[in-house]
This record gives C-alpha cells, sequence and structure tokens, in this order.
C-alpha cells in the first residue's frame, strides 16, 4: 500500500506540476527559441508527457532522479543528500522539544482539571494550533531583528546553538500545542478507568499514577500522531527556512518551485513522501512495544 500511495503522489506531483503556467526555461534572459528547443532535448522535455513520465519512473526506480536542471551540473539526488540532513536536524530537534514539552504540559493540565494551572495551558495549547509556523516565524524574525546578534540568525545557516532557538520555536510550537491538547484529553480517559482508581484507592503516590500507570495507555494517540508529526515538521519546515535563511532541503524545494526546477521538484516530493511512509510504518510497529496488548501479524 506505501509502494501504491507512493506512485500516486509521483503521479500527481508529475501531472500537477506541467499544469502549472511558464516553464524551466520561460525566465532566461533572451533565450532564443532555438536556445529553448536545444535545452528541451538536451533534459526530455520535447517528449510527449507520459513518455516522459515513463522514463522518469524507470529512472527513479534505479534511485536516479535525475539533473537539476537549474543547478547546473548537480543532480538531484546529490542535492538532496547534501540538504536533507540540515532539514532533518531541525525537525527533529523541534519534534524532541514539541514531546518533552507537550506530554508533560497535558498531563499536568488533566492532573489540574479546572484550576488555573489547567485554564493557562489550555490557553496557550489553543494560541500555538490558532497560529501557522510561518507566520509565527515571521513574528519572530520581526520583533526579534532589534537584538539579531543574541541569535545569529541568517548568518550562514545553522552553526551555532543560538541559531536553533527561534526557528525550532517555530516549527515546535503547534506540535506542542496539539500535543499537549491531545494528552490532556486522553490522560482525562485514563484516569477514569477503575484500575487508576484502584490505584489510588490503595495509597499509590499520584506522581507515580500518573506518569507510571496512567501514561503508558494514554501516550498511545500520542505515538500515532509522532508519524506524520516528524514528517509534517521536516516538510513543514520549507518556509521556516526560507524565512531564516537555512540552507536546507526545504529553502531547496521553494526555490525549485518559483524556478520550475521539475526534476527537483519530483526528487524532493517523492523522497519526502517516502519518509512519510516510512515513518507511518514504525508507528504501527511501536504499538507493539507500548500495548503488549497488540498483535503484529
Amino acid at each position: 500500500m506505501g509502494l501504491i500511495a507512493l506512485f500516486v503522489v509521483a503521479v500527481l506531483t508529475f501531472f500537477l506540476m506541467y499544469l502549472v503556467p511558464g516553464g524551466p526555461f520561460v525566465a532566461e534572459k533572451s533565450i532564443t527559441p532555438q536556445a529553448k528547443a536545444a535545452l528541451d532535448a538536451k533534459f526530455g522535455l520535447d517528449k510527449p508527457l507520459l513518455v516522459q513520465f515513463k522514463n522518469y519512473v524507470l529512472h527513479a526506480l534505479q534511485g536516479d532522479f535525475g539533473p537539476s536542471i537549474k543547478q547546473r551540473g548537480r543532480d538531484v539526488i546529490d542535492i538532496i543528500l547534501t540538504k536533507f540532513p540540515i532539514s532533518a536536524k531541525l525537525g527533529g530537534i523541534s519534534v524532541l522539544v514539541a514531546l518533552v514539552l507537550g506530554v508533560p504540559l497535558g498531563c499536568i493540565a488533566a492532573f489540574k482539571r479546572g484550576k488555573w494551572g489547567d485554564n493557562l495551558i489550555r490557553v496557550i495549547a489553543t494560541l500555538g494550533i490558532a497560529v501557522p509556523g510561518f507566520v509565527l516565524a515571521t513574528l519572530l524574525l520581526y520583533y526579534f531583528t532589534p537584538v539579531k546578534s543574541l541569535f545569529a540568525f541568517g548568518e550562514g545557516g545553522l552553526k551555532t546553538f543560538r541559531q536553533y532557538i527561534l526557528p525550532v520555536t517555530a516549527l515546535a510550537f503547534y506540535p506542542m500545542a496539539y500535543i499537549a491538547r491531545l494528552m490532556r484529553s486522553t490522560m482525562l480517559d485514563t484516569l477514569g478507568q477503575d484500575y487508576i482508581r484502584t490505584a489510588i484507592a490503595k495509597g499509590v503516590p499520584r506522581y507515580k499514577v500518573l506518569f507510571k500507570h496512567a501514561l503508558r495507555n494514554a501516550i498511545l494517540p500520542i505515538i500515532t500522531y509522532v508519524g506524520p508529526l516528524t514528517a509534517f515538521t521536516i516538510t513543514g519546515s520549507f518556509v521556516v527556512e526560507s524565512i531564516f535563511t537555512i540552507p536546507g532541503l526545504g529553502f531547496e524545494f521553494v526555490n525549485s518551485i518559483i524556478k520550475r526546477d521539475y526534476t527537483m521538484i519530483m526528487g524532493t516530493t517523492i523522497f519526502l513522501a517516502a519518509i512519510m511512509i516510512t515513518l507511518n510504518v514504525l508507528v504501527d510497529v511501536a504499538y507493539k512495544f507500548v500495548d503488549p496488548r497488540i498483535k503484529l501479524n
């Protein structure tokens, strides 16, 4: 099913890409029709779309995404392997921050239900869900420009800890808020179970009931969310990378769309779709280690 989904993504991306007006060589300055025809022939763009798609799929199955149309002399796979670690590191740190903050906040909100701590966490969670990451990134960039030297953003990517603070904040705020709300909801359901009431009646410390007994069952929906969250955070860093001038795969993908770099668009889309599918499979396997009642066939 994952392979079928990947094929559907490739088909949709390829044919929708060609429906967008313009082309990779339309913006070239003073290009002659003869030169454009020669470039089309060089990259195989002069052939019918079905033939182009067939040729692309056959090469992609061998791990060859072709040369970049706009970055002359560079293959798409080389660009992906060079840029993806930057995006993966940024996204991975953001997911870790979201989990480390979101899970405890959700537990505390459930434990303090109806009190001021619960109300405060719910307000923060609602705000985090309501504000998109790219809007938050723009606001952070705008308000922290006067102290640009403090966070050292816009200075050649991500080389120091300070350069991670603002982009990680922009990427982690939404998933942290969503995890906190989801954790609060599932934790409230779990705390109402008979085995939890029995543990409390036996005098088990409340923190132990919360973080040892209740958390294990309440965290299953969070595990479900972690797979898509990781892929979403990595792919969702596209605009954030552009805002903070981070030379990752997202930055390259945005540029490839603007410049109509067809091979780069196809390569990055298929690559990121494969990551999404793989992470969802790993999440299904992870269920077995969290809940022994689940059987893997």
